[in-house]
């Protein structure tokens, strides 16, 4: 009963107080929630995408098939072909038109990227052209059709939109056709292009849009920096080639004694359950097409199918040297010109890549990871991967693994990369670092590798040029950073410095499970992380991802007194993270302790109260460096003698 009537003599008071006191109250109620802890504004979770950021009961997605018939002729530098798609409808959506992106368009004469011509974009020491070098294209469509009628369609650059006569009802199905044709650029956007005979080809179909829950269409153009986001479905794709090239492609060949030798379908055999290096064409064998072709004139048709891929491309040449390998009966295929002389070794590089992501992350889904050496500076596709022939030995294995971790990220966690680079390359490059890591150990390299994130801070967290990673990549001036970079040392960071290794990594895997074969945002990754780990994260991600916030830890003061000392710790910046405390006492004896996210709870400082019984004569924090701290003249405290 006195608990009661004192809240109502509180209550009293309030309603008492003079009116100008009432009018400050409300505007004390109206001040912002400032709090680093405050929680992330995130969609509402429902029955299609959880609280707990796994796909819910009701999740959907479109589902599109391909049937592709298509032919390379090199004499013209042309590709022509005519395809089928199935669209099925999962949605629970009516949708009274299709959105298809045309990307040869890409280098149409009056694209957005020839009209502006946009200079290449840097990444640290070398440039990537988005850019179609003064090449002037683009798709000439011959036809598209609705269940065999002509359909009326508008297109918008690198975007088509088709009006269907009757709206696509939910858990219906509808067949387009479409005929097409364009010349292959040099190096179409950085991403496809050819080297005299040597074709990677990418990009090089019209394909559907995604349509999902939470954006309807996901139609924004193709300007070249911005990659791709695709629905999965089943490909059946037969192309057309001069008898001498070899093809490598998306997906299973189905027709290897129509376009093979014997002796190459045996190596190929041997080689899935090989751990040593199988020799499928020589440098011998390819001083005579005989020896490595079944036909000596004409045309070959190379048929592949593939299930549940979010993309089809293919390369082809007639010179390649090719070596495979296997692991866990996966085929891994290396292709290379004689001139590549850092590929001998490439397959060993595929192997211990493939091997890793597998045991580490998640097991590979398919069977066959092949790399193709070419004029594209690094691309990845379902199964395949174009890769240039690098300067150096670890160039080389970074640029091969690279390629190959984006098969996890977004080839099997289908993440919308058009707009969020750091779901896709930020972690793939966060699994890269210690896998190279592995390859090098004991070398200078392999030992360091993994702090270069780190250590590009100073030269890329720049106040006023560093952009959130939030941010669509078609407006970032550092992508090298904002897409690559900071994302990997973000999450170096939350894994060694916040979670630890076991509960980051088990957080992390079940992201990879829950979303495989499906479309994450990035409230479902945060969701996930943290209903695995356990600790919400809201401010972590707000400080990596929503804004630039620096870190500044300092140690104040320290009070030496008869209870013990007081360590006066502060947090200076706009980012907040736990604390690592290297003590040293009068004695000559030395404490270390870790203090947790949840000291800044009050505010920015912080009182640690040290259990040891001595005077501490030097106190630092964040003795190892670890975290990217932009001003470490405060880091250290020493008593004066």
């Amino acid at each position: 009963m006195r608990r009661l009537s004192l809240a109502l003599a509180g209550f009293a008071l309030i309603a008492a107080a003079p009116a100008s006191l009432a009018a400050q109250s409300r505007a004390e109620l109206a001040v912002a929630d400032s709090s680093p802890f405050r929680p992330l504004v995130l969609p509402t979770p429902n029955s299609v995408r959880t609280a707990s950021g796994r796909p819910g009961a009701r999740y959907w997605q479109q589902k599109v098939d391909y049937t592709i018939a298509a032919t390379l002729d090199p004499a013209r530098n042309r590709i022509s072909g005519h395809e089928t798609i199935r669209y099925t409808n999962n949605s629970p959506d009516s949708l009274p038109y299709l959105w298809m992106f045309l990307e040869q368009n890409l280098c149409a004469p009056t694209s957005v990227t020839n009209v502006l011509n946009q200079p290449p974009l840097k990444f640290l020491g070398s440039e990537f052209d988005f850019s179609c070098q003064g090449f002037r294209g683009g798709l000439t469509l011959d036809y598209v059709r609705v269940g065999r009628h002509d359909a009326r369609h508008a297109v918008y650059g690198t975007t088509m939109r088709v009006d269907l006569a009757t709206p696509l009802a939910p858990g219906a199905s509808i067949t387009l056709e479409a005929a097409w044709s364009f010349q292959v650029p040099e190096q179409g956007g950085g991403r496809m292009g050819h080297d005299g005979p040597l074709y990677e080809i990418a990009q090089w179909y019209p394909r559907m849009a995604v349509y999902d829950d939470v954006h309807g269409w996901n139609h924004e153009p193709y300007i070249g920096a911005g990659e791709f986001y695709l629905e999965y479905g089943d490909f059946d794709v037969s192309l057309t080639v001069p008898f001498s090239y070899i093809v490598r492609a998306t997906g299973e060949l189905r027709n290897p004694r129509q376009v093979l030798t014997p002796t190459e379908i045996a190596r190929l055999a041997a080689a899935r359950d090989a751990d040593t290096t199988v020799h499928v064409i020589t440098s011998r064998e390819l001083e005579s097409f005989a020896a490595i072709r079944p036909a000596a004139s004409g045309t070959l048709t190379w048929h592949y199918t593939a299930r549940n891929v979010r993309d089809f491309a293919f390369a082809a040449g007639p010179d390649f040297l090719w070596d495979a390998t296997g692991w866990d009966h996966i085929l891994i295929e290396t292709l290379y010109r004689r001139s590549a002389d850092k590929w001998p070794e490439a397959i060993k590089m595929a192997r211990a890549t493939i091997k890793y992501f597998s045991e580490q992350w998640y097991p590979y889904p398919w069977s066959h990871a092949t790399t193709v050496e070419g004029p594209i500076q690094g691309m990845e596709y379902p199964m395949l991967t174009f890769v240039p022939n690098s300067p150096t030995r670890e160039d080389q294995q970074w640029a091969l693994a690279h390629e190959f971790g984006h098969e996890w990220f977004p080839m099997l966690v289908g993440s919308n990369e058009r707009l969020y680079p750091w779901m896709d390359e930020g972690f793939n490059t966060f699994i890269d670092l210690h896998n190279a890591a592995l390859y090098f150990a004991g070398t200078a390299y392999g030992d360091s590798i993994e702090s270069h994130p780190l250590h590009l801070y100073a030269e890329h967290g720049v106040p006023g040029n560093e952009q959130p990673l939030i941010e669509n990549p078609t407006e970032v001036r550092d992508l090298f950073w904002t897409g690559y970079q900071k994302p990997a040392l973000m999450l170096q960071t939350l894994r060694a410095e916040v979670l630890g290794p076991q509960r980051f990594d088990d957080a992390f895997r079940a992201y990879i499970r829950a979303w495989a074969f499906k479309h994450p945002t990035p409230a479902d990754f945060f969701r996930v992380m943290r209903d695995e780990s356990g600790m919400n994260l809201d401010w972590y991600w707000r400080e990596w991802i929503y804004t630039t916030a620096r870190l500044d830890q300092a140690v104040d003061s320290v009070a030496n007194g008869p209870d013990g000392a007081r360590v006066y710790l502060s947090s200076r910046g706009t980012m907040i993270m736990p604390v690592e405390l290297a003590l040293t006492f009068a004695d000559g004896s030395t404490s270390t302790v870790k203090l947790p996210i949840e000291m800044w709870n009050l505010g920015s400082t912080f009182v640690y109260r040290v259990p040891e019984r001595q005077s501490v004569v030097a106190a630092q924090v964040d003795p190892r460096q670890a975290l990217p701290d932009i001003d470490r003249s405060n880091d250290r405290w020493r008593a004066r003698h």
